[in-house]
């Protein structure tokens, strides 16, 4: 009685799936994004509207790439434009009556995160930094950030200046479409035209607190009281892009702990995931019996290896190889006709097909086709015999007349 009692509690028990669990680290917003399958590996609280600091830039930036015409068109840096930039901002160092190309002035926007940039941007390029605002706004709302509202160009903690994770996931894959956007956002260091250096911030704190930030392909860092620590990073892991987003990391001696949760994640990233072979190459899928041949049967195999991205604990019972096509071959099939195709699934979802034809002959095997037919053989041979008698039997009959 109590082994039965014992074995009904088992079963009444959830059962627990073995799911990847992420490192607590110190952001309070995220997401994790393969860019290359289309797929969300990891998010916490990705809706959750925030302060995102110089985040903003990346919205400045792409705004300003889609107005302007001219890349090498020079601006001329005002007194206006600088008593713009608040004495907290982070800055590129833009001197007063010095002419910097756009281009420029995009790269010192992304890279050192500088406020003089992006208001020299928004100026000259819409007479206002409301007007570019305004811009900025109209942009978002078409990619489809519903959760954002921007009323300033650098970031800076404002009323009414937020996003959130998600959102800005959205943002970079739109801006990443863009070839110029990709290459500021994926430089470490740019020569202006004045002959001063820039470079991007996660090369400037690697080095000062000696951690190697190769991994990280581009990137866009934001820091203030309220939005905390924020970063934007995409990175590479098996061949696969990955977006890395993370916002409201507390601050730090050298606040640096969103690059080092960053490097953390690439860490478990790549101890974590893996491409697996979920198909093998020549695996056989399904034997389809042959009729009137020399064959008996066809085998239906793979003709490549499927692989997939996933995490090295994967479920392995979400693979699912079908065959979809004839149930049955004769001799009729052509050589190299198309006979039907493998679908490789995981998770229910599709994630390559091949079509699978016929390659080799399917000669006649001719005994096998008079036994098949043996019955309506034997009946047209006597019928045939039948007429062949009747029609001699009529001959000897018209002779005798």
């Amino acid at each position: 009685m109590k082994k039965v009692f014992f074995l009904i509690l088992l079963l009444m028990l959830p059962i627990w799936v073995n799911a990847l669990v992420y490192p607590s680290l110190h952001y309070k917003s995220a997401v994790i994004y393969d860019i290359t399958d289309e797929k969300i590996l990891y998010e916490l609280k990705s809706n959750e509207k925030r302060s995102i600091a110089s985040l903003t830039k990346i919205v400045t930036t792409i705004t300003a790439l889609e107005s302007i015409d001219d890349l090498n068109k020079e601006v001329l840096i005002t007194n206006e434009m600088l008593s713009m930039v608040r004495w907290d901002a982070s800055v590129a160092g833009l001197k007063v009556g010095q002419k910097y190309t756009y281009e420029d002035l995009l790269y010192s926007s992304i890279l050192p995160s500088g406020a003089d940039a992006t208001v020299a941007i928004a100026i000259s390029t819409s007479g206002s930094i409301d007007n570019f605002v305004k811009k900025m706004n109209d942009l978002t709302d078409k990619i489809g950030m519903k959760d954002s509202n921007f009323v300033n160009v650098h970031g800076l903690d404002e009323k009414g200046h937020y996003s959130t994770a998600d959102d800005i996931k959205k943002l970079l894959l739109y801006c990443f479409k863009n070839t110029k956007f990709k290459e500021i956002y994926t430089t470490k260091e740019y020569q202006l035209s004045t002959g001063k250096i820039v470079k991007s911030t996660v090369k400037t704190a690697g080095t000062r607190i000696g951690k190697d930030t190769s991994r990280i392909l581009g990137s866009k860092t934001g820091f203030t009281l309220e939005a905390g620590l924020c970063m934007s990073a995409i990175i590479s892991s098996d061949d696969h892009d990955i977006l890395i987003i993370t916002l409201g990391a507390p601050p730090n001696t050298g606040n640096t702990y969103h690059l080092l949760d960053t490097l953390e994640l690439i860490k478990f990233i790549d101890e974590s995931y893996n491409i697996e072979i979920l198909s093998k190459k020549d695996s056989l899928i399904k034997t389809i019996p042959v009729s009137f041949s020399k064959k008996e049967s066809y085998d239906v195999k793979t003709t490549k290896d499927i692989t997939k991205f996933l995490e090295i604990d994967y479920d392995k019972t979400l693979i699912n190889v079908e065959f979809d096509g004839v149930e049955k071959l004769s001799y009729k099939n052509k050589v190299n006709s198309k006979i039907g195709s493998i679908i490789y699934k995981y998770d229910g979802k599709v994630i390559s097909s091949e079509d699978v034809l016929l390659n080799f002959e399917l000669e006649p095997d001719y005994i096998k086709i008079i036994m098949q037919y043996k019955f309506y053989i034997l009946v047209s041979i006597f019928i045939i015999l039948l007429l062949f008698l009747i029609k001699i039997k009529k001959r000897k009959k018209h002779k005798r007349k």
